[in-house]
């Protein structure tokens, strides 16, 4: 919702709370008639939302609506269009992923006077019958079509309209022909043509379009890219590019370029005709290139994408070049190590999110990571992090590199999936007080990670998943109130019992885990029943009441006392998994 006030946000949601509810003010039709637009919204949303919403009732909003987002619907159909058809102030209407809408109840729509907004991606069963009803729509400033059943022929009849300034033909047959019946659309900012036939001759009728800043050819034959003065954001994603703005004139001034997974025939070429100063986003990833020299030019750049690319330690100085205003840098999958990390350290200040999954760094990085200041975002996931260092002789002595991440007063999301890290090195991560969104997947992991992570103030987002979590570890985790999801997928020796006692303790806390996949949705929402407030509020005293004790001792790696086959067992007998008082 948007900025309605607490009162009004209780009086939607109790108006949505049951088809009696619903049915009470729906009596009220003047009323309703004369809700401001933007109450009218939110409103639907919420019916929509608890799966209240059905085609007659639409006729309650008719005079209020403005917008409306039925996106993913798949009961939307012709009888709610013919109720749509009737609004006399709709704007935008989004039927994205709505698979039984068709040519028919496209009708519904024709000669509507307010529509300036019209979503069909992925309606595979509108055609180019279905289009000879859009284009009746001549007040239409943007439209999407794509992945639907229109043809070349059907995205020729939207030369009609003139006022376009958005157009989606994403995975259309579009041919070059297609494409030269469109230059009447002279209002377009932003066109779509991934998927498309368009070839070079094609490409160069998009100079047709002065206005043109947006251009999406990813995953078509265009090779060589004329010169568009106005164009700020280029894809060719998939693409073997030979050259871009070859032909001269004033430079394009690029602010996002997409060339991922491409492939350059001339890599000294690439960029040769490009204004680099005005380019903030750059994505690279997957893509032939094997020599990053041209970074160095890119001094507004806040956005770069390297993942998967042959990007390693000896082309990182380019970076540092630029790491003055760089505020998001994927590395994921490259030949970066803690080397790399370590002279890019100290030179990116504004640095906000940092991928390095799947690359060769170690806890030595974390070290380098803890001097970016502005951090916000980590992802470290398979990685060869362990979580500690030996200190020189001194065996038994081991530091948490973990530690280094309490510099980062920012983070707020962490992932740590499918690394070496053991209990006792989350400890420090209770002290980074910002951090909302934990993901950690280890067979090493007990239930002294859960109480490690209860302290953490704003988590909302915990995943521990394949790890050795007993039925008494997760009785005893009292989880931060924030916590809203908590992801146990493969900690196999919960049993279902234990999970549900969990949720009746925490009913805010949705859980997923094998075991309850079949359990209703309406179980785990917090406000399904109308006692739940009662119940949470309840709890909440009961929780208040909880003298938070210091980890016991013997919250150790509970697996060293059994046999693989003993655990197996253990995982149906839930009063077996207590701890034991004397640990031999």
């Amino acid at each position: 919702m948007e900025q309605e006030s607490v009162l009004i946000r209780r009086c939607i949601e109790a108006a949505c709370r049951s088809k009696e509810s619903v049915e009470k003010w729906r009596r009220q039709r003047r009323t309703l008639e004369r809700l401001p637009s933007h109450l009218s919204q939110a409103l639907l949303r919420n019916l929509l939302r608890r799966r209240l919403l059905f085609p007659s009732l639409l006729e309650v909003f008719k005079h209020s609506a403005e917008e409306i987002d039925l996106s993913g619907e798949n009961s939307v159909d012709a009888e709610w269009m013919a109720y749509l058809g009737a609004f006399g102030y709709l704007r935008t209407l989004n039927l994205a992923d709505c698979h039984r809408i068709n040519n028919s109840a496209i009708w519904s729509l024709v000669g509507m006077t307010s529509l300036k907004e019209l979503d069909l991606s992925r309606c595979m069963k509108v055609s180019d019958a279905g289009v000879r009803h859009i284009i009746s729509i001549s007040t239409l400033d943007k439209l999407w079509i794509s992945e639907t059943g229109v043809t070349e022929n059907g995205v020729g009849l939207l030369s009609s309209l003139k006022d376009l300034s958005v157009l989606d033909l994403g995975g259309l047959p579009v041919t070059d022909t297609a494409l030269n019946s469109l230059q009447a659309l002279t209002k377009l900012q932003y066109l779509d043509l991934w998927g498309s036939k368009i070839s070079n001759k094609g490409a160069l009728v998009l100079q047709s379009f002065p206005k043109l800043s947006f251009l999406n050819l990813a995953w078509t034959n265009v090779t060589s890219f004329p010169n568009l003065s106005s164009l700020e954001c280029l894809n060719m994603s998939n693409c073997s590019i030979d050259s871009i703005l070859e032909d001269g004139g004033d430079e394009s001034p690029f602010l996002k370029l997409v060339f991922s997974g491409s492939t350059f025939t001339s890599e000294a070429e690439a960029f040769l005709h490009i204004k680099m100063s005005s380019l903030s986003y750059l994505d690279v990833s997957k893509s032939s290139l094997n020599r990053f020299g041209f970074l160095a030019d890119m001094k507004m750049l806040e956005h770069l994408d390297l993942s998967s690319s042959t990007f390693g330690d000896d082309s990182v100085e380019m970076i540092v070049c630029i790491g003055a205003g760089l505020k998001n840098l994927n590395l994921s999958r490259t030949k970066v190590s803690s080397v790399g990390i370590g002279i890019l350290a100290g030179h990116v200040p504004k640095l906000e999110i940092l991928s390095l999954s799947q690359t060769s760094v170690d806890d030595v990085a974390l070290s380098y990571i803890g001097l970016m200041p502005s951090l916000k975002v980590v992802e470290l996931s398979n990685t060869n992090i362990e979580g500690f260092i030996l200190q020189p002789g001194i065996e038994s002595h081991k530091d948490s590199t973990l530690t280094a991440l309490q510099n980062l007063n920012y983070l707020e999301s962490l992932n740590l999936e499918h690394t070496q890290v053991r209990d006792p090195d989350l400890h420090p991560l209770s002290s980074c007080k910002e951090l909302s969104h934990l993901s950690l997947r280890c067979a090493s992991l007990t239930d002294a990670t859960l109480h490690h992570l209860s302290s953490l103030p704003k988590l909302t987002t915990l995943q521990v998943r394949d790890a050795v979590l007993t039925t008494s570890g997760l009785d005893a985790f009292c989880p931060p109130r924030t916590l809203r999801l908590l992801d146990l997928m493969g900690c196999w020796l919960l049993t279902e019992d234990a999970i549900s006692l969990f949720l009746k303790k925490h009913p805010q806390v949705e859980i997923r885990h094998e075991v309850i996949e079949n359990i209703s949705a309406e179980q785990q929402i917090f406000s399904s029943s109308p006692s739940s407030s009662q119940q949470f509020s309840k709890i909440s005293r009961w929780n208040k009441k909880q003298v938070k004790l210091p980890m016991p001792e013997f919250l150790v790696d509970q697996r060293l006392k059994y046999s693989r086959e003993e655990l197996l067992a253990l995982q149906f007998s839930p009063s077996s998994l207590k701890y034991p008082h004397n640990i031999g």
